[in-house]
């Protein structure tokens, strides 16, 4: 085996800024040689006039290495790459001599460079950033603060589109349509067809069709996805990817050139659907003015009321329940001996509101694996506008069906939607009149809901004055059954909330959360800033409605004020509208009840200035606070 034997101790190192090596065979100064390398046995040693001796503890020459080294004497050949330094087989004046040292012949050999990983400056090691070319190999830059070398514009490669690798080979399928090796062999012979007319039409292209050439591995993502398509019918599933393959084959570069045309017109539609259909945030929200003081806006409120009356149906109450209902309801919920259906993952449990005797628990079933998201339905292929849509999942994005859920909770939940029901656990209560009553404002309110072993009940309750937005009051409510789960990604309520949370002061200030030891008290609370005239401004109404076991006749739901286009059941989201119609992002972080009662309140009044703006073009007037039709308005 080769040994340096210190052959090329007097050699400088052309590595020496960023040479990390503890036994480098050059030399290196003593300012810039790397601590770690001067402690190491069998080191050159660096003297202080610049000269490389080595170290005592080096082991002696044997009689017949010096021999051979007197023998074959040869004067060394500078390197090319060690510019600047003088290289002879004479000893240095102000070098320690050296006995019967010749130089080797491997002098004259390449030196690989040892891997260059640091520069060291005043002992300490600076990383040196490596960048890979084009062609693969790693360059060093000199320095960690030198520039780096920017590619013109003519080199500069064009930007494309990403597409996703994929290998020519069928993709996986629950329900394969045939075997392997036949989806294969089609696979194949479609590719070769796409293939061939994408190379036909790249060599005739003009500039202006240059976008109709698909790259290599789009060529093969379109053969990808018509074999996929056919697959979804396995019965005609060979007949299909044969036609498609004699399609092709007689296909033209014309023909080829039209369909390419036609494939991005509809891509390009897609795409602008999907952009059309999400709302966009605006550079700046909107600012709402109506025109109107706040005592005209208060007046021309009872314009956007909503009558609930043909709307039982979706969940309002006008009525109370009758006691013999009640009984009804209370009978229906012993013959079911506590079986309900779970609300997130639709499976069968039991629910013990009492506690099970022997051993306490409140519910059956062990844990809840559900998807805490909404289905909706994924956009169509960009290269293949007959790609059916799919139904996935919001939360994680798998395809409904596929599984059981992406979220596990403690235990499952249920929710009672039936009146009578609701009724049999706390009973509705109209608003009352009260003679001599100061009359109040509006007031917004939104409440939220965990579940219990009576379902879903209330849990906190906030109200707003409108149109300032002034809070009312924000209580946390004690329900009526065991708590099983807050819902708190939904409700905003945290366990630590309740042993935390004050015990309600109408001195308190009226935006500290404050805790209410019952649904009762809470709706007595909300009693006390309302009259069967108040207008109630909230969103979805009926459910903090139900859930507070109130029948208030005057309310203005902005679910209803702003309907969805495809009509009841379906209700545009409230952070949907506020993007729309404000350009204000809403429920950004946590859940905040305070911030949805206000931005219902917003929404009311948005409506307000657009009712109020068309009814002046069509010759309305203001006078005070009363609104009639033609003459000329005041302030």
């Amino acid at each position: 085996m080769f040994k340096s034997k210190g052959l090329f101790s007097e050699i400088q190192c052309p590595y020496e800024e960023t040479c990390v090596l503890p036994r480098c065979i050059f030399a290196h100064p003593k300012s810039s040689f790397s601590p770690l390398a001067t402690g190491i046995k069998g080191s050159s040693r660096i003297q202080a006039d610049g000269g490389v001796s080595e170290r005592s503890s080096k082991r002696q020459k044997l009689d017949n290495e010096k021999d051979d080294l007197r023998s074959s004497p040869r004067e060394a050949v500078k390197p090319a790459a060690f510019t600047g330094i003088r290289v002879t087989n004479e000893p240095r004046k102000d070098a320690a001599p050296t006995k019967g040292k010749r130089p080797s012949d491997s002098l004259t050999r390449s030196v690989s460079p040892p891997p260059i990983r640091r520069k060291i400056e005043d002992g300490k090691a600076i990383p040196v950033k490596q960048q890979t070319n084009i062609s693969g190999s790693r360059t060093t830059s000199t320095s960690p603060t030198s520039t780096p070398t920017r590619p013109s514009a003519a080199t500069k490669p064009p930007a494309k589109a990403v597409v996703k690798k994929e290998g020519l080979n069928p993709r996986p399928l629950k329900q394969a349509p045939a075997a392997h090796d036949m989806r294969f062999r089609l696979l194949r012979a479609l590719h070769e067809q796409l293939k061939r007319l994408n190379a036909e039409l790249n060599k005739d292209a003009n500039h202006d069709e240059e976008s109709l050439v698909l790259s290599e591995q789009a060529v093969i993502t379109m053969a990808l996805d018509l074999e996929e398509e056919a697959a979804l019918q396995p019965t005609v599933y060979s007949n299909l990817v044969k036609n498609k393959v004699l399609l092709y084959k007689r296909m033209t570069v014309s023909q080829w050139k039209t369909e390419r045309q036609s494939d991005l017109a509809k891509a390009k539609a897609l795409q602008e659907a999907s952009t059309l259909s999400k709302p966009k945030p605006t550079e700046k929200p909107k600012e709402i003015t109506t025109g109107l003081t706040t005592a005209q806006e208060i007046a021309f409120l009872p314009r956007l009321l909503t009558p609930t009356t043909a709307l039982k149906s979706h969940g309002y109450v006008n009525t109370i329940p009758t006691p013999s209902e009640i009984q009804t309801a209370n009978l229906g919920v012993e013959a079911s001996k506590g079986w309900e259906v779970c609300d997130r993952c639709k499976s069968r449990f039991q629910v013990f509101p009492s506690r099970r005797p022997e051993d306490g628990a409140l519910a059956t079933g062990g844990t809840c694996t559900y998807h805490n998201g909404k289905p909706f339905w994924s956009d169509a292929s960009a290269t293949d506008a007959t790609v059916k849509k799919q139904k996935k999942w919001r939360c994680c994005g798998e395809v409904i069906g596929d599984s059981p859920g992406c979220t596990t909770a403690a235990c499952h939940v249920f929710k009672i939607t039936e009146v009578k029901r609701l009724a049999a656990i706390l009973n509705f209560v109209e608003t009352p009149k009260v003679k001599g009553k100061k009359e109040n404002g509006p007031v917004c309110i939104d409440g939220e809901m965990g579940y219990t072993v009576h379902g879903l009940e209330l849990i906190r309750l906030t109200a707003t004055s409108w149109p300032s937005g002034t809070a009312l009051f924000d209580v946390l409510v004690k329900p009526v059954g065991a708590i099983l789960d807050l819902n708190t990604r939904f409700s905003g309520v945290h366990p630590e909330d309740y042993t935390t949370a004050p015990a309600y002061s109408s001195s308190a200030p009226p935006d500290n959360l404050q805790l209410l030891p019952s649904i009762s008290d809470a709706r007595v609370l909300l009693f006390s800033y309302l009259s069967p005239d108040t207008p109630l401004i909230g969103h979805g109404l009926e459910n903090d409605l139900n859930a507070t076991r109130v029948i208030h006749p005057t309310i203005i739901d902005t679910a209803l004020l702003f309907p969805h286009k495809a009509g009841l059941p379906y209700r545009n989201g409230l952070k949907v509208l506020m993007m729309q119609y404000l350009g204000r992002a809403i429920q950004g972080g946590e859940h905040d009840s305070k911030e949805d009662a206000n931005a219902a309140g917003m929404l009311v009044r948005w409506r307000v200035g657009e009712e109020w703006a068309g009814l002046r073009r069509r010759g309305w007037s203001v006078n005070g606070v009363k609104f009639s039709e033609g003459g000329e308005g005041g302030g």
